[in-house]
């Protein structure tokens, strides 16, 4: 029996080394998601271009104007003339904010008298614009502080930002851990599904109905070979966080992989049981992203899980990536104990059980 899947394991290597398709599975789109999700998908706004229409000619406002030049978050500002151009400006998307400066606020802040000025964004871009206000309004704030408020009270208050585990909000410190979860569901997924459906392709598959391996034996020679890839591939991600992005580990390196393996055991067979319904691989692939894209949305990757309505958070208890981000979060930022890993590593093996138990029975009844 163990020689016939040692067997079995050696062919699938080859076989899956020596496809074209799987090749790219392994090399190339771990590495091209990696670096595009990692500097594209950030909330940072870091290049914005804002309009300023300026009717005051007082010192305070451009004081206040020389505060927005100074900061990185602005690429481009563009000075206005009137209000028709503010408007064409933003029409024209050629801006994402504007800020209109009335001929009264010099005169007001020199009198200690409320001074305020429009902010207008463009709502066609709510969730950078949102980010947007949030800079800009610091600026005000500390402008407030700095020059309006310059006669301090007696009793000076001061509220000192302080932020845990990711003391200078560094976005790729919270992307590409997640990352290192999500490409290893991809690959795992990708690599089981096409295993069978590649068979069906080749005219081999048959060959394996008429041999005398079970179907256990060629349930275990399908996926001891997709785990060693996976985790290989997951152990390189990790490798690039650490030395590439610089991302600080303060967890355990044991309890680490203990969610890991459990991880790819639990996705391993939703793969298997993708792979006995296609018969090609490009139905593998399209198939597989229809689990890969709710799987990503309701793990807590993007959006957090309590934000969401009721019954969808309810749906996540049965997601195994939500558990998986939870350890692999925690191992790098938060020197999460050994008793959490365990407690969201205990999960996993449920889901990896019913899911291995699901896919060995319909892939028998495949095959039968």
């Amino acid at each position: 029996m163990f020689r016939s899947i040692k067997a079995l394991i050696i062919k699938e290597f080859i076989a899956t080394l020596s496809d074209p398709k799987s090749r790219f599975v392994l090399m190339v789109s771990p590495i091209v998601q990696l670096l595009i999700l990692s500097y594209a998908a950030t909330l940072d706004v870091t290049s914005a271009t804002i309009g300023i229409l300026n009717k005051d000619m007082g010192k305070p406002s451009f004081e206040l104007i020389e505060r927005f030049i100074g900061s990185k978050t602005f690429k481009k500002i563009y000075y206005l003339n009137n209000e028709s151009q503010l408007k064409e400006m933003i029409d024209q998307q050629k801006i994402m904010a504007a800020i209109h400066i009335d001929s009264q606020f010099s005169k007001n802040v020199l009198q200690k008298k409320p001074a305020s000025f429009q902010l207008i964004l463009d709502g066609r871009k709510s969730n950078t614009t949102q980010i947007l206000q949030g800079y800009i309004l610091q600026i005000l704030n500390q402008y407030n502080l700095d020059y309006i408020y310059d006669q301090p009270p007696v009793i000076e208050t001061e509220l000192i930002p302080r932020n845990w585990y990711n003391p200078n909000l560094i976005y790729t410190w919270f992307t590409v851990p997640g990352l290192i979860g999500i490409l290893s569901m991809v690959i795992c997924i990708m690599l089981t599904s096409l295993s069978v459906s590649r068979e069906r392709e080749l005219g081999t598959f048959d060959q394996l109905l008429v041999s005398p391996l079970s179907p256990l034996e060629i349930l275990i020679g399908k996926t001891v070979p997709a785990v060693i890839l996976a985790m290989v591939e997951a152990s390189l991600i990790l490798l690039s966080g650490l030395f590439i992005f610089k991302i600080p580990f303060h967890g355990s390196f044991l309890g680490l992989y203990l969610g890991m393996f459990s991880f790819i055991l639990s996705v391993l067979g939703i793969g298997l049981f993708l792979s006995s319904i296609c018969k090609t691989q490009q139905q593998s692939l399209l198939t597989s992203f229809i689990f890969i894209s709710p799987s990503i949305i309701l793990s807590g990757y993007a959006t957090p899980i309590e934000t969401m309505p009721v019954w969808l958070q309810r749906a996540t208890v049965f997601n195994p990536m939500k558990y998986y981000l939870i350890i692999i979060r925690g191992s790098f930022l938060k020197q999460l104990p050994f008793s959490e890993i365990l407690l969201n590593t205990y999960p996993l093996l449920l889901i990896a059980f019913f899911n291995l138990l699901f896919s060995y029975w319909f892939f028998k009844r495949r095959l039968d």
